[in-house]
């Protein structure tokens, strides 16, 4: 059974760096993921957007280094957290959702996690997120992002 958590962003969790809040809050949730021993995959709408979090883990320190790779891209077996447009096809155990609707493929998951930011039109389409996950038959819940 797939199991859904929504971040309930607010304006306090605004990043310091020119990203949005959910994109960079996704990426410490992989470094936490993989940090625990799980294989992640950030789905993305586009190739630009994953170039975006893909940039953006490789600024991490090197200390909190998060082995990952685009989809498709060496190596074969891949990497502990993988980020594409395209469905994975590694098996993974968690889904970072950062696309506007639902990924198709979001219960070949144990855990999927994903966003409600503060823009309205963003929040609309969360809301939308979560009843296609509710009719998926996902356990969904939902935490306030500190």
């Amino acid at each position: 059974m797939t199991h859904g958590l929504f971040y309930l962003m607010s304006q306090d969790n605004e990043p310091e760096v020119n990203l949005p809040a959910h994109f960079a809050y996704a990426c410490q949730l992989a470094a936490y993921h993989y940090s625990q021993g799980q294989k992640v995959f950030i789905a993305t709408d586009d190739q630009s957007d994953a170039f975006i979090i893909d940039e953006y883990l490789w600024q991490f320190s090197g200390d909190s280094f998060v082995p990952h790779n685009l989809t498709g891209e060496p190596p074969y077996y891949g990497t502990p957290v993988e980020i594409g447009w395209q469905k994975s096809k590694q098996r993974r155990q968690v889904l970072i959702n950062l696309r506007k609707i639902a990924p198709a493929f979001a219960t070949e998951f144990a855990q999927v996690v994903d966003f409600v930011p503060i823009d309205e039109i963003l929040k609309q389409q969360a809301r939308q997120r979560y009843a296609t996950y509710k009719q998926w038959g996902i356990t969904l819940a939902t935490t306030q992002l500190e």
